[in-house]
C-alpha cells in the first residue's frame, strides 16, 4: 500500500531479460534498509524487490506488467517515481493507492499556469466513470487531484474523457511530472473507493 507521495526519482540502470525482465533501478535510497521481498512503487506499479546493492535494487517485470503499463517505461534511462511501501502509523499525505495500474492516458496538453503546470491526460472508457472533478487520481505513481472532467466521444463510439491536473511547482520539481511531454504515455491507478463504488453499482443494477 502507498500513498502516491514521491520520495525519490529512479533511474533504469539495466535491462536484462533471461525470464521475466529484470530491471535495476539507481536510487538514493539507503538500500540497507529495504528488505528483499518489500514492495517499491516504480512510477506507479508496485514491484518486488529480488537483489539489491549499494544505492540500486532490481525488480522482476512479468509480461504482462508490461503489456499494461506505460509504453517505452521499462528501458534503459527511464526515470521512474519511486515510492517504498507505507508503514502502519505513517502520516497519509497522499491517498490510499495500491500501485496496480487500471489503465493508460496520453498526455495531449501542458501549459504553465501562474508558478504551476497544468497538464491535461486523456483517458479510455475503462478509466473515463471513474474519474470526478475534487477527486484523487494516481498518474505515473504520483497522488493529484483532478481539476476538470470532460467527457469526450472516442473513435469507437465509446465515451472517453480528458481531465486536467494542475502540478504546483514542487510536484513538478521532484517527481517525473517534471519531464512530461504531450504524447506522452502515462500509468493511471484510479481512486480505489470508486472501485468498491463501482461494484457496489454493478450488483445493485443486478438485482433490479
Amino acid at each position: 500500500m502507498f500513498t502516491g507521495i514521491i520520495t525519490d526519482i529512479g533511474t533504469v540502470a539495466r535491462v536484462e531479460s533471461p525470464g521475466d525482465t529484470r530491471i535495476v533501478v539507481r536510487t538514493a535510497y539507503d538500500t540497507e534498509t529495504v528488505d528483499l521481498g518489500a514492495s517499491i512503487s516504480c512510477s506507479g506499479v508496485c514491484l518486488t524487490v529480488v537483489d539489491k546493492g549499494p544505492n540500486w535494487f532490481a525488480v522482476d517485470v512479468s509480461g504482462e506488467t508490461i503489456s499494461r503499463t506505460a509504453k517505452d517505461q521499462w528501458t534503459e534511462g527511464r526515470q521512474f517515481n519511486l515510492e517504498r511501501a507505507m508503514k502502519l502509523g505513517d502520516e497519509l499525505g497522499g491517498h490510499i493507492v495500491t500501485g496496480h495500474v487500471d489503465g493508460l492516458g496520453t498526455v495531449v496538453a501542458v501549459s504553465e499556469d501562474g508558478g504551476s503546470h497544468r497538464v491535461t491526460i486523456r483517458a479510455g472508457a475503462d478509466i473515463a466513470p471513474f474519474i470526478a472533478p475534487k477527486g484523487s487520481v494516481t498518474v505515473d505513481g504520483v497522488s493529484l487531484t483532478v481539476n476538470s472532467v470532460r467527457d469526450i466521444d472516442g473513435v469507437d463510439g465509446q465515451r472517453e474523457v480528458e481531465f486536467g491536473l494542475n502540478i504546483i511547482p514542487h510536484t513538478w520539481s521532484v517527481t517525473t511530472l517534471g519531464t512530461i511531454h504531450v504524447e506522452q504515455s502515462v500509468n493511471i491507478e484510479i481512486d480505489v473507493l470508486a472501485r468498491y463504488l463501482q461494484r457496489m453499482e454493478h450488483y445493485r443494477a443486478a438485482a433490479r
